[in-house]
């Protein structure tokens, strides 16, 4: 294995997983402590899973799978007295899933005695300084997004910013031991040690954009397993810590395109990661070096991600094997819309959504479906209703739900009904709905200044006998 003994000229930075809660092997955790790193990191979130988690404000990972993830990086930081970093806590990184996160934190600190210098940096943004924005004419669209409105920032649950660097590098030199922020860019828990320490920021930045995902990275690819990083002067190597992986050129480069309108640049706060010189090459069968890679600073600007309420979701699940049904299922759906139309003519359509997820034909891609005319001998129907009340979305799901199991279409031989229901109650709700709101971005003249660094000496608890 071409990752060299421990030297002042390099930083290793052991990743353990994808998203803090998706679990690792022990035994690949324990074989990139073996290799003494630096700094263990990991992003714990994702826009990934939609607006709900951020607008609702709980996370998408489960608790004792965090927990379990947590206490083991915290444990193995303490004793070899580097730094843990996390970003984006809770999946969406407001301020619930970053207090939920040091809650657990604090639980572990308790139950194993540890003491150390603690480091918090709250991404959520007030309203009313992003309206002071808008109203300034400084927010732009992240991509291809509509122009935000005052209403899109009223009606928002939270809005975050993606924090850059420079709030991480601040609190590794004021002495931080445990970092816990907010909703962050991925790559930035793993460069902020290696930008404090001098290293190159293009480099590092990259690395971070490979090691945010552990060992998808590999072939095979998993998010619930260990990569290590290791970064000098004018490269870095990859390596993962299963011996039934291997980094490849392929799965490297592959990677690196990963979330990318543009393979050649991959904006974040404050700068561009220029790949147009990046070289990708094989040390050995399971190592690859990547160097070549620039940043180029740009105006400041941080992306904001805000979630608004749009209503309440209910759903029902069915199957159907009909043949004769199947083959006009565009009319019956067509049918039981209307149907829906004329039974509650008082409520205005476009009050709610009413939405025929057909799995076996064009479920997935829709309209995108490049096989459009395959047959399928049994569809399975996700019946979907979003209306401002979860009673009228129930309503709205339910009387879709029976009229579709009785309707009488053309060639029907049953009449005992159309639909296959896998559960009962045959209708779930599923609460709230969100949307994206807001999805700009924002422009910041020190990102230290704007985003604070909270800290706190974690010690442990005494107990105090009571005097016999």
């Amino acid at each position: 294995m071409s990752i060299a003994a421990p030297s002042l000229e390099e930083i290793r930075v052991l990743s353990p997983t994808a998203i803090l809660g998706y679990g690792f092997p022990m035994a690949s955790f324990d074989a990139g402590l073996a290799l003494d790193p630096h700094v263990i990191a990991v992003d714990a979130g994702s826009s990934d899973p939609g607006p709900h988690y951020l607008g609702a404000g709980y996370s998408f990972t489960d608790r004792d799978a965090v927990k379990r993830d947590l206490g083991i990086m915290l444990r193995a930081a303490r004793a070899r007295r580097i730094p843990l970093i996390v970003g984006s806590c809770g999946g969406a990184g407001g301020q619930p899933h970053l207090d939920w996160t040091l809650q657990i934190l604090l639980e572990l600190a308790r139950e194993d005695a540890l003491a150390f210098k603690l480091a918090v940096i709250d991404a959520e943004v007030e309203p009313a300084a992003v309206l002071q924005a808008l109203d300034a004419g400084l927010l732009a669209p992240c991509g291809e997004w509509p122009a935000l409105t005052g209403d899109d920032v009223r009606g928002s649950s939270r809005i975050v910013a993606q924090l850059g660097v420079e709030p991480f590098v601040e609190a590794l030199a004021q002495g931080a031991e445990v970092i816990l922020a907010g909703r962050a860019y991925d790559p930035v828990v793993f460069a902020a040690l290696p930008v404090l320490r001098g290293f190159d920021h293009g480099l590092a930045l990259h690395m971070g954009k490979i090691l945010e995902c552990a060992a998808i990275a590999c072939t095979p690819g998993s998010g619930s397993d260990c990569m290590m990083g290791v970064l000098r002067a004018d490269h870095f190597l990859l390596h993962p810590l299963d011996p039934a992986r291997a980094c490849t050129v392929a799965s490297v480069a592959a990677h690196t395109l990963y979330e990318k309108s543009d393979p050649y640049h991959l904006p974040g706060p404050g700068g561009v990661l220029d790949l147009s010189a990046t070289r990708f090459e094989q040390v050995d069968a399971r190592t690859v070096r990547v160097s070549g890679s620039r940043h180029v600073e740009v105006p400041y600007t941080v992306k904001l991600e805000g979630a608004a309420r749009v209503g309440y979701r209910t759903i029902s699940i069915a199957g159907v094997r009909d043949p004769v049904f199947i083959g006009q299922v565009e009319s019956i759906v067509d049918a039981v819309r209307a149907r829906i139309a004329d039974n509650f003519r008082d409520i205005p359509t476009d009050s709610y959504s009413l939405l025929f997820r057909l799995y076996g034909r064009n479920g997935v891609m829709g309209a995108l479906e490049p096989h459009p005319g395959t047959g399928a001998h049994e569809l399975g129907i996700v019946i979907e209703a979003v209306a401002p009340t979860q009673a009228l979305a129930d309503t709205i799901c339910g009387f879709a739900r029976s009229t579709m199991l009785h309707y009488g279409y053309p060639g029907r031989v049953s009449t005992a009904g159309n639909l296959a229901f896998p559960y009962s109650p045959s209708d779930l709700r599923a609460g709230e709905v969100y949307r994206f709101s807001v999805y700009h971005l924002l422009p910041v003249e020190d990102p230290v200044a704007r985003f604070p660094v909270h800290y706190e000496a974690v010690r442990p608890m005494v107990r105090c006998e009571a005097a016999a």
